[in-house]
């Protein structure tokens, strides 16, 4: 391919956002990172739900499930998206009632194969805001994995769902599932309301509730679960100069304020679901195409372009201009500004004026 060429996709994303597989290289870089740094780094990875991959560790899933009666497990086909097959149970008929209906029937000449699915411990305190479930979905465009660079969108937004959460019923998908492609189809939703929250306006209101000092340390914790994912695919991932990848991650807050991975999506949807939605996703669009710079505008120094910041180039970013990108020197901020006010027009129309001056000098 020409230089200027570029695909919106690494050769193996799936790696990263397929359910099983990014269960497995999670797995595989915790026991790394225990091997290598000790069990306090490695239980910086214990950020995503106890996961088995049906059908082939069946056995280890009921070990498990024996040792716990009574909690909640959720099923998910490990390949679909916008809340498709997904189910909750507590009972072990239920999977095995799953199992039969996975089976081809005997009239059938051909044997397909079986969809696999991920079985999952279901958080059941998640924290809820109005009486309601949500999650994050947060933005992260990855430019490189050797060395590994990526950046941060300041935007995003909570999904909620339109029931108040409950635990007597794990058949209504409206309670549970926060996909807005569930969520449109509930009779209480509302289509210029939505069921969104911009993360400025989530970030506000834990400040009120919790103090500035707990949201630090949540958002923290989220950038902790970008950074260990990336890496834990940093090896695996077919790393090459003329791709990128814009993943959708999705976050879960527990009532203790502890953040949950549920997954990462290499298509997130930019489908917008109300002009607030529009305006996030166009914005989102045009900063990714200048971080992606096809015209080589760009000085390769830049620590903020339009909503994104580099958080991660090859080793985390300083927040302060000019301070050494050094972890465990000063007072060290990582580059992270999730869910804070984004100036984007501004900082973009400055960027490219400090450029076009450059420029001149130079000729």
């Amino acid at each position: 391919m020409d230089d200027h060429v570029r695909i919106s996709h690494f050769r193996n994303h799936y790696e990263l956002t397929r359910k099983n597989y990014m269960v497995k290289n999670l797995k595989r870089f915790r026991r790394q990172l225990e091997r290598e740094a000790g069990k306090l780094e490695a239980a910086k990875c214990d950020f995503f739900p106890k996961t088995f991959e049906m059908p082939c560790e069946y056995h280890l899933f009921v070990e498990e499930f024996r040792k716990h009666p009574g909690i909640t497990w959720i099923m998910k086909p490990v390949a679909r998206s916008q809340g498709k097959g997904i189910f909750l149970f507590r009972r072990l008929k239920d999977v095995m009632d799953w199992r039969k209906d996975t089976r081809n029937s005997d009239d059938q000449k051909e044997e397909l194969p079986v969809e696999n699915y991920v079985a999952q411990r279901y958080v059941e305190n998640p924290y809820l805001i109005g009486g309601r479930k949500f999650d994050l979905r947060v933005y992260v465009l990855v430019m490189s994995y050797l060395p590994l660079r990526a950046w941060l969108y300041r935007d995003g937004f909570a999904r909620f769902s339109n029931t108040r959460f409950t635990l007597s019923s794990i058949d209504d998908q409206y309670v549970h599932l926060t996909n807005v492609a569930v969520q449109k189809t509930s009779p209480d939703y509302h289509p210029k309301k939505g069921c969104k929250w911009m993360l400025q306006r989530f970030r506000q209101y834990l400040a009120s509730k919790h103090g500035p000092q707990a949201v630090e340390a949540l958002f923290s914790d989220m950038d902790n679960i970008f950074i260990k994912s990336l890496q834990s695919v940093q090896k695996v991932i077919i790393s090459d100069k003329h791709c990128f990848e814009l993943y959708g991650y999705d976050i879960l807050i527990d009532q203790d304020l502890k953040p949950w991975l549920l997954e990462v999506n290499a298509s997130p949807s930019l489908t917008a679901s109300s002009q607030e939605d529009y305006e996030l996703k166009t914005c989102l669009v045009e900063d990714t195409l200048h971080v992606v710079d096809m015209e080589a505008r760009l000085t390769g120094k830049e620590k903020r372009i339009g909503g994104f910041d580099l958080m991660w180039n090859d080793g985390p970013v300083s927040r302060e201009e000019g301070a050494p990108d050094l972890p465990g020197t000063g007072n060290f901020m990582t580059n992270t500004h999730l869910g804070c006010i984004n100036d984007r027009k501004n900082q973009l129309q400055h960027l490219f004026c400090s450029l076009q001056a450059q420029k001149k000098a130079s000729s």
